[in-house]
């Protein structure tokens, strides 16, 4: 059995506090290895909070460490500091911060490599989510890292690009981008959830950030309605390629708010009545790997 980085096998979990740095700058991070891991390569998921958030206030309201703990992955919280944005918000909407091995992208894309060489992570089955700002900047990750990351989930975010600064970002968040998103050269799988009552980031985002992560080609469209079981009801949109592996997945969730649906009520920004968001982005995830062979999803 290898034990990556001296780190024995686990009878209790562990929730370190750690810091990165390189030349784009540092940041620290809250890194959950599940009581489960002993040395074997493992998923892991980078969540990105939003603004005003901590990393320990989003892994309370997503769940998602108690579902590392069921499932046994590794999940990292980067942490959005107020020296860098006063709200805590990630700059998504800078165009410093919307580049591959520049700003924001070269820390948290630093962070995952960094993390890759400390435990054993399954280079496969790497994702990245995150809720509002961190929805943004998820979908940044997606559009500068490709090759790292498998899939991505954005919930109540913004298409990548949608900015390109503080005053167009509040009119994109508002209305929807007025200038043209950036381009997915290499889109990956991705997972959506938004409000069609969010009065924080318009539910037109969420259109424009699935349309930016549409593959290519002929695909095929499958819609359903359903209902949670605490009775909030959804749209779920499903586009699939030809060849069978699905592309995107959006649900639009009827009279909610900006909030993560189906989160635990005791961290901020969730809403218990809806769907539960954390279990179908990981169940979306774990159905998508990469083949490093063919670069394909």
């Amino acid at each position: 059995m290898i034990v990556s980085a001296g780190i024995a096998p686990l009878r209790t979990p562990l929730a370190l506090e750690r810091r990165f740095g390189n030349l784009a700058g540092s940041r620290a991070y809250r890194l959950y290895v599940p009581s489960g891991y002993e040395g074997q390569p493992v998923p892991l998921v980078v969540m990105l909070h939003g603004s005003s958030q901590t990393p320990r206030d989003f892994a309370i309201g997503t769940r998602m460490d108690t579902m590392a703990e069921e499932q046994g992955f590794l999940v990292a919280y980067p942490d959005q500091p107020r020296s860098a944005n006063i709200v805590r918000s990630w700059n998504w909407f800078r165009p410093g911060d919307q580049q591959r091995d520049r700003g924001e992208p070269a820390i948290l894309a630093g962070m995952t490599r960094r993390i890759m060489q400390d435990f054993a992570v399954d280079p496969a089955r790497i994702y990245v989510s995150g809720l509002s700002s961190g929805g943004a900047a998820a979908a940044i990750m997606a559009l500068t890292y490709p090759d790292l990351y498998a899939a991505v989930g954005i919930h109540s975010g913004l298409a990548g690009g949608s900015a390109k600064s503080v005053s167009s970002a509040f009119s994109a968040m508002r209305r929807g981008a007025l200038i043209r998103p950036m381009r997915a050269t290499r889109p990956l799988p991705t997972i959506l959830f938004h409000g069609d009552r969010d009065r924080t980031v318009a539910p037109v985002n969420g259109d424009q950030a699935i349309a930016q992560a549409r593959p290519a080609g002929d695909l095929h469209a499958s819609i359903s309605l359903g209902h949670a079981e605490s009775g909030m009801a959804y749209t779920k949109t499903e586009l699939t390629a030809p060849d069978g592996n699905q592309g995107t997945e959006q649900w639009l969730l009827h009279g909610a708010d900006h909030a993560w649906a189906g989160g635990s009520q005791v961290g901020s920004y969730t809403d218990p009545k809806g769907p539960d968001a954390s279990r179908e982005m990981l169940r979306f995830f774990m159905s998508h790997a990469k083949d490093e062979g063919s670069n394909r999803y």
